[in-house]
């Protein structure tokens, strides 16, 4: 059946139509999020190995999934910003009540089932697919929603499919590009969206004109649909792989339960309508999901705040933007743990599950001196919300810490709330030189007249900068002792050892002269199909390394974070010249520079950071960043989350 004609003739009714898709976008990744997070855990939760390892890689394609909505949003908020409106993310609490979207989009929170995924396959259709939904999934009576010629005042308007409504959305942009032209529609500062350099989300991009704009739909319908020579990559088809391993699963085993009971349609106060929603009233899971939803409430509002900054406040878009990321990496551990949960002593066999619950109202604070003071505030009280519910014995239990981690960044020394004062963190102090590195066992030392050299080969990515400067120290391929310091003048030496691109090679001074210094300008260089090479006062994974390191970039290192040259092997083709981003430049250069592998996930860099190409060109200059470590992400060096789809590990 032929798509509905989506009728655009003014600006506000092309505005109207953005912020409906900028709400199923919105809906539709909460939906698959409730689905991912109500898969059981593995064996803890009555798994075998088998099970454990497919539930796993569900989650991750569900996620992924729930990622690109992610984009989507994203996309539609920039398409508004584009033409002088703004971000829309508010949207009503689940489920959905008729009206609000076509009578054929039906948006409530479910576990993940084989009714669940034939819901999400039917939502995801191609446009001109005929498909029935899921019974499961009530569509309440016919209703049709039309735009009258000439009306002045925007109305909803019907579609079959999410494509669909984007062919409506694109067809009415030309149209307006037509009659007001291109250059008066598009009026809005792109600065002031949030693009690829600031946001790990894949496919992301900046709209300025009718050109971009049309490839920000085009991204939303084949990531959706799947793109006419990708089609395995659209959520559509992925969702048709999970349903079809999942029913594999189902005829060797119909007890098979892979997912934990979760409510349909909970709520996390009374309903008006108790006989079809679950009012999760169990005091155990009560709190949890009180700190869930509030834990949501603030990701939207630190990414509304992203939104509208020109490149005057880059410094500030990417803390929000840092900020949500970081709130919803925690939401994700916290919603897993909410649906082992039992949901209330009324509801025997049922279990929780994070509502997505609302504010009132997810404007953008004006800014000013009291705008970080409200989102500081707010993080210090989820914290303490967090350490009374989690324990330093249960597996959340990090949870406060990291949340008093993010409100540190916005700058406050003090943050008073009711439940008392927050004081803000010491910085951690930086890191020791490579003199004062302690001896490792797999490290080798050769001591001379002035030098102790040491060689951890661990470290070394073979760039050849000992053997080829300075020859008669470093005898490669020789039996035995291999490194002789004294074979050359020591401040040549020294030079020589201090561009060491891996930290492989350091030395200890026994004369007195200079040690190494901290670098004045903290670098990350992109290597050419190989790994990134930092120059800084470094702390990896809590320890201090020293001043020069090279990271893994293509997934494949066997002594994770650090490069072992497996990119050679398989092989790894990533530019070192990534496009440049438009920054300015850092007020303070050096400083340490913190880096945290996330398990299964990027590396999290804090601290002033200049990224360059491969040829010293500036790309990016950064306080925070997410660099990709799976080899997968489209936006290198940093991370777009496709670690979440391709199911890197870190281990």
């Amino acid at each position: 059946m032929a798509e509905p004609n989506i009728r655009i003739e003014t600006r506000e009714e092309l505005v109207f139509l953005l912020a409906e898709a900028a709400a199923i976008e919105h809906n539709l990744m909460c939906c698959y999020l409730y689905a991912a997070w109500s898969l059981k855990r593995g064996e803890r939760d009555g798994l075998t190995p088998e099970q454990a390892e497919a539930v796993t890689r569900w989650r991750a394609i569900i996620t992924s999934v729930a990622t690109e909505e992610m984009t989507h949003l994203t996309l539609v908020c920039n398409l508004a910003t584009a033409i002088g409106a703004g971000p829309h993310l508010s949207r009503p609490n689940f489920p959905i009540e008729p009206g609000y979207h076509p009578s054929g989009v039906v948006a409530e929170l479910a576990p993940f089932s084989a009714a669940t995924l034939d819901h999400f396959i039917f939502l995801e259709r191609p446009e001109g697919k005929a498909l029935r939904d899921s019974a499961e999934f009530v569509h309440p009576a016919d209703y049709h929603r039309t735009q009258p010629k000439g009306r002045l005042m925007p109305s909803a308007q019907d579609y079959r499919t999410v494509g669909g409504l984007y062919r409506g959305i694109r067809h009415g942009m030309t149209v307006l590009a037509h009659h007001l032209g291109e250059a008066e529609l598009f009026c809005g500062d792109p600065a002031a969206q949030i693009g690829p350099a600031e946001a790990p989300l894949p496919e992301l991009t900046i709209v300025r004109d009718l050109k971009t704009a049309d490839d920000a739909i085009e991204t939303i319908i084949e990531q959706g649909e799947g793109a006419p020579d990708h089609q395995a990559e659209g959520h559509y088809a992925r969702f048709l792989q999970v349903r079809d391993e999942f029913n594999g699963f189902r005829s060797a085993d119909p007890s098979f339960e892979p997912a934990f009971p979760c409510a349909h349609n909970p709520t996390m106060n009374p309903p008006l309508d108790p006989a079809h929603r679950v009012h999760i009233t169990s005091p155990e899971a009560a709190p949890v999901l009180d700190l869930a939803n509030s834990i949501y409430g603030h990701t939207l509002r630190c990414l509304v705040q992203a939104w509208g900054r020109g490149s005057d406040a880059a410094a500030d878009k990417r803390l929000y933007i840092d900020a949500s990321i970081d709130l919803m990496m925690l939401l994700d551990s916290v919603g897993m743990h909410l649906a082992s949960l039992p949901a209330g002593s009324d509801r025997p066999g049922v279990n929780a599950g994070v509502t997505f619950t609302m504010l009132r109202d997810v404007a953008r604070l004006p800014p000013g001196p009291g705008e970080k003071q409200v989102m500081a505030e707010r993080l210090v009280e989820i914290a303490h919300h967090a350490r009374r519910l989690f324990p330093a014995d249960h597996e959340l239990a990090h949870t406060a810490d990291n949340v008093e981690r993010i409100a540190d960044r916005f700058g406050l020394e003090t943050v008073k709330t009711v439940a008392g004062t927050r004081r803000k963190a010491a910085a951690p102090a930086p890191a020791a030189a490579p003199a004062d590195l302690p001896a490792a066992s797999a490290v080798e030392t050769a001591e001379g007249r002035d030098l102790v050299v040491r060689f951890d080969g661990k470290r070394c990515i073979h760039a050849r900068f000992c053997v080829l400067r300075a020859p008669t120290v470093f005898k490669a391929n020789t039996p035995g002792t291999w490194i002789f310091p004294d074979a050359m003048d020591t401040e040549a030496l020294v030079r020589v050892l201090s561009q060491c691109p891996s930290g492989a090679l350091s030395y200890r001074r026994k004369d007195k002269g200079q040690r190494e210094e901290t670098p004045p300008v903290n670098l990350l260089n992109v290597r050419e199909n190989g790994p990134n090479a930092f120059r800084a006062a470094l702390r990896i994974a809590g320890n201090e390394v020293g001043f020069r390191a090279t990271l893994c970039r293509c997934g494949a290192s066997k002594n994770k974070p650090f490069c072992d040259n497996s990119h050679r092997d398989l092989p790894f083709v990533a530019t070192g010249e990534p496009d440049t981003c438009e920054s300015e430049p850092l007020a303070v250069r050096d400083g340490p520079l913190v880096i945290e592998p996330q398990k299964d996930g990027p590396l999290e860099v804090s601290g002033n950071l200049e990224i360059c190409s491969g040829t010293g060109r500036t790309v990016d200059r950064v306080t925070r960043a997410r660099l990709c470590r799976c080899g997968g992400s489209r936006n290198k060096p940093l991370c777009d989350n496709t670690h979440l789809r391709i199911g890197f590990k870190s281990g």
